[in-house]
């Protein structure tokens, strides 16, 4: 057998190749995940808070809770 025939292994620059592909899936990934919030978490939110405040009433809301003694200020 000759050496020849033997492949070297990479050393140098190995780690920097390394770290560049895991930097680039760190990226990918991140950029999924913020994506998948954004659609899954952010929008249906943002909807639900304006329905509920499409018609509310603040006023009616305080005398609910005026009526119902939790303020101690406006017996």
């Amino acid at each position: 057998m000759t050496s020849s025939a033997l492949v070297k292994p990479q050393v140098q620059g190995l780690l920097a190749k390394i770290i560049g592909f895991i930097v680039f899936e760190a990226f990918v990934v991140s950029l999924g995940v913020a994506v998948l919030y954004r659609f899954g978490v952010a929008e249906p939110r943002k909807k639900a808070y304006a329905s509920i405040y499409r018609n509310y009433d603040s006023m009616k809301d305080f005398e609910e809770m005026r009526k119902a003694g939790i303020f101690q200020s406006t017996n």
